[in-house]
């Protein structure tokens, strides 16, 4: 049997100091399973520290590894995005996280799944270590995106998995701009697999994604597979108009059968005026933000541009 090329893409933004722990890690990982040809691809997002050197230091050591560097930080999903482009060699390929919170011990455990038949593997986390307003802000996303989107993810698995060939081959067919990984994973289908770990404590430094990337990352995944909001809007609106012919019913039949109506209030008047522009601002909102995204789409921008690259075979 040929041994399998396994590629772990990783996206970097400003990770120097967690760096040389990551790549320790992954060779002792590369040691230990010999019966796989390991590549890293370790795509630098646009850092502004010595993120990119100490890749391009690595990879000149290493063959092994593959430095691909951005023009500017262009995000996560786009990094990723790189990274799984250039795979194109990989019979299977691993993504996860620079910060180490998704332990590389795990990957054998991925590989195995996937050669047990799966497609897609998912490492589903049984605990995090996040606290305080980001865990808060992770277990509210993920208890409300499987009732509110038309395609639901398992609600404890992120980034960090693994993806066969034809399931590269798939993600990498899509178009869209903005993407949000889990769920274009769950939408492309195949066979899938879950991997439960224990998600670590970051090896070091601060978390590179702000909450407003994470609330942006968010509305991504929710405006990209759900026309709820939309059909919400139609439910107030009908319902709206229901409230309104009927109140308009109600008081032309009262006039008709002469019994006398209060005039109405100016608090009344007033509190009608604020729900109704307020429904109607919050739907030019949503109308906005789908709006938005059909501009972004129909640019035709690339979704990242290469600076330079370090390591390529290619």
């Amino acid at each position: 049997m040929p041994v399998p090329k396994i590629a772990i893409v990783i996206p970097v933004f400003n990770e120097a100091a967690v760096l040389p722990e990551l790549c320790a890690r992954l060779d002792a990982l590369f040691a230990a399973q010999p019966d796989c040809a390991w590549e890293a691809i370790l795509v630098d997002d646009g850092s502004r520290d010595s993120s990119a050197a100490l890749i391009r230091a690595q990879a000149a050591r290493d063959p092994r590894y593959r430095l691909v560097e951005l023009s500017r930080n262009f995000g996560f999903q786009s990094a990723l995005s790189a990274g799984l482009a250039r795979a194109d060699g990989a019979d299977a390929a691993v993504t996860m996280d620079a910060d180490l919170q998704d332990p590389p011990e795990i990957i054998p455990e991925l590989v195995a799944a996937w050669r047990g038949g799966a497609e897609i593997v998912r490492a589903t986390r049984r605990s995090r270590r996040e606290t305080g307003l980001r865990r808060a802000g992770f277990d509210l996303f993920h208890s409300l995106y499987g009732k509110l989107t038309d395609y639901p993810i398992e609600p404890n698995s992120g980034t960090f998995g693994l993806l066969g060939r034809a399931a590269i081959d798939a993600f990498n067919a899509l178009p869209e701009r903005h993407r949000f990984f889990p769920g274009l994973r769950a939408w492309i289908g195949f066979p899938t697999a879950d991997v439960p770990y224990d998600r670590q404590e970051r090896a070091a430094g601060q978390p590179q994604q702000s909450l407003r990337r994470l609330a942006r990352y968010a509305m991504d995944g929710l405006f990209s597979f759900s026309y709820l909001p939309l059909r919400v809007l139609t439910y107030c609106g009908v319902s709206i108009a229901g409230l309104g012919f009927a109140a308009a019913v109600f008081y032309a039949v009262r006039r008709i059968l002469g019994i006398e109506t209060a005039p109405t209030g100016y608090t009344t008047l007033v509190t009608l005026l604020l729900f109704l522009g307020g429904v109607q601002l919050v739907g030019i909102g949503i109308l906005g933000e789908y709006l938005g995204r059909i501009y972004d789409e129909v640019k035709h921008r690339p979704q990242y541009i290469v600076k330079k690259t370090g390591g390529d075979r290619r």
